[in-house]
């Protein structure tokens, strides 16, 4: 499907570039409002639609002590409030018995990328029949993820978005191949660049991931070059102290500042 139909815009791979944006994982209700509030401002401003981000439960941390989130009970009760506020929401599951509590709040359910293969999770998530933000596993090849792709369909879900999130190059380290996304374009679904999770330097902290947020604007402009439908990027008002992947978080207070450079790009790219 090279388009998918949300609440009063579509996501396409020719269309204005579409913004997931938010936090990694979910802290508290007050600062969740207080992002996505900004969020929408800047992107109101600038003419892109907002997909709001956040998780309620990270089940893939390095270490068993790491922050997960609020749990799916209270953070879908945050997300809900800010359905309410008529946001676009997306957050990923990790089981399947998480799948219809999570479909009856958001707008677009993600699947992880260490999960993107797991058969039954995906069709339980394409018997939905949401849209589904599928993130491409670090370690398959572009031409793989077609085999992901046909699962869905087979389920009876074409609604299908495929998130590059950068491939794996020896340990501790993620590289971003351009060409890739260029030939995953060919399969007709709306690619999404996760620029936030391709910063990302795993396992380099010992029990947590390094980052290289200082460079997630060139790694967007790169990608928005190729014509995409959509970049994915996670914010926060202090990544120091962020409770979970601070170090490839972008600054709230330079989001708008970013934004407005990856448009402009994607404004001309589209204008050919």
């Amino acid at each position: 499907m090279n388009k998918i139909e949300l609440s009063n815009f579509e996501v396409s791979n020719s269309s204005k570039l579409t913004v997931i944006a938010g936090l990694n994982v979910l802290e508290t209700e007050e600062q969740a409002i207080e992002v996505a509030n900004i969020l929408k401002k800047v992107t109101s401003e600038l003419g892109n639609p907002l997909i709001f981000k956040a998780s309620f439960d990270k089940a893939n941390r390095s270490s068993v002590d790491s922050y997960r989130g609020p749990g799916i009970k209270k953070g879908l009760e945050i997300l809900k409030n800010l359905k309410s506020e008529g946001f676009d929401l997306i957050t990923d599951i990790h089981e399947i018995n998480q799948v219809e509590e999570v479909a009856e709040v958001v707008d677009v359910i993600q699947i992880p990328a260490f999960l993107c293969r797991q058969t039954d999770l995906i069709k339980a998530a394409c018997e939905t029949n949401k849209p589904l933000n599928i993130k491409k596993g670090q370690f398959l090849s572009p031409e793989q993820i077609e085999n992901v792709i046909l699962k869905c369909k087979n389920f009876g879900n074409e609604k299908i978005m495929i998130c590059e999130r950068g491939s794996s190059f020896g340990y501790n380290n993620l590289v971003v191949d351009m060409l890739g996304m260029s030939k995953m374009k060919e399969l007709n679904n709306p690619i999404i660049f996760d620029v936030t999770h391709s910063l990302q330097l795993p396992g380099a902290q010992g029990d947590s991931a390094g980052g290289r947020s200082k460079q997630a604007l060139h790694l967007a402009l790169s990608g928005v070059a190729i014509g995409l439908a959509g970049i994915f990027i996670e914010v926060h008002p202090n990544p120091e102290k962020a409770l979970c992947d601070g170090p490839s978080a972008t600054k709230l207070d330079e989001f708008e500042d970013f934004l407005r450079k990856v448009s402009e790009v994607d404004n001309l790219i589209k204008s050919f």
